[in-house]
């Protein structure tokens, strides 16, 4: 649960970044998107193989490009 204390000469503004910072950080926007719609356990796996798929990617591209860096 987020909860945010507030002083009663907090501005409102300054209130509502900081409960949307710790919402972000807390990962419950990321959570609250996922569960919008129902996923079949088949697409879960099908979209999690993927993800992982773009990581080994994206992990590959970034040490090619270090070892190429540090021989320069």
């Amino acid at each position: 649960m987020v909860e945010i204390e507030l002083l009663e000469t907090d501005r409102l503004d300054w209130a509502l970044k900081q409960f949307k910072r710790k919402m972000l950080r807390s990962g419950l926007f990321k959570d609250m998107r996922r569960k919008r719609h129902y996923e079949k356990p088949s697409e879960a796996r099908r979209l999690k193989a993927k993800a992982a798929e773009r990581r080994k990617h994206k992990d590959r591209k970034r040490a090619a490009r270090h070892a190429r860096d540090s021989f320069g």
